[in-house]
């Protein structure tokens, strides 16, 4: 069931299903609630299970040309105010992941535990950036087309192209309904984000850390070696994944979030 809070002027979608403690899911770029689709469902047999579509995404409102992350981190914490709930599991996937550092950082008191999703602590390198503006430049010259076929068919492992062509056609098509506005403000958003490697060495939160074998985007042995992970965080690899392990393996996906955050609760 969609539902919807106010927040400085607009709405923010979400939709909210199961009973529990509660993890709020944040999608990625290119992406909207919808995108958890059945990991989400499958996740709210054990908790309350909220999936918000960030600003510019869904049906939330744009507010601006640049959406940072710490703005979208206080959106987050004005659902969670407006809803009453005392402390929260996020997980992030990709640029959810992002928001979730930024989360940390500014809110971590709220937080039970995270997850970054085939996500990472660091900056934009200067090669990401200038795909970024080059993707601005796309979207602002109303060919935002361009971006589906390359960007979603690079979030799954090569060998998972063909098994997976519905999931896949699916993902372009809930690329297809984001706003051009939408899209520019989080790229901005992106660029514009510090990095925060330090925030999650600290271990101030409990933290998992999903990543994929076989994604083209995050090299999970190269971005594991830049992080002095703390004694309270864990390491997950998918080593049948992309960049889209909730979908590509969903049922180990289910299992290890699940099990993380049942686990801080017992201990």
């Amino acid at each position: 069931m969609e539902y919807y809070i106010v927040f400085e002027g607009g709405k923010i979608y979400y939709s909210d299903t199961g009973q529990g403690e509660t993890v709020i899911l944040l999608h990625g770029y290119l992406e909207s609630s919808e995108i958890w689709g059945n990991f989400a469902r499958r996740l709210a047999m054990n908790f309350r299970v909220i999936s918000v579509d960030l600003p510019g995404h869904g049906l939330s409102k744009v507010y601006g040309e640049c959406h940072t992350m710490e703005f979208m981190a206080s959106a987050i914490k004005g659902l969670i105010d407006c809803l009453q709930i005392r402390k929260i599991f996020l997980t992030g996937h990709s640029m959810g992941g992002y928001i979730t550092m930024a989360f940390l950082e500014l809110y971590p008191e709220m937080l039970e535990g995270y997850c970054l999703f085939h996500s990472h602590p660091f900056a934009d390198s200067p090669e990401t950036i200038r795909k970024r503006e080059n993707e601005i430049r796309i979207v602002r010259s109303g060919k935002k087309y361009l971006l589906y076929p390359e960007n979603i068919s690079r979030m799954y492992a090569t060998g998972n192209l063909e098994k997976l062509r519905d999931q896949i056609q699916r993902s372009k098509d809930i690329a297809s309904t984001i706003r051009d506005e939408g899209i520019i403000a989080v790229l901005n958003g992106m660029m514009a984000r510090p990095p925060r490697v330090s925030i999650m060495e600290q271990g101030k939160v409990p933290g998992l850390w999903i990543l994929g074998g076989m994604d083209n985007i995050i090299n999970a042995d190269m971005v594991r070696r830049q992080v002095k992970l703390p004694a309270n965080a864990r390491v997950a690899i998918l080593e049948n994944s992309g960049h889209m392990g909730f979908v590509e393996e969903e049922d180990l996906s289910v299992k290890i979030v699940g099990s993380f955050f049942s686990g801080l609760k017992l201990s």
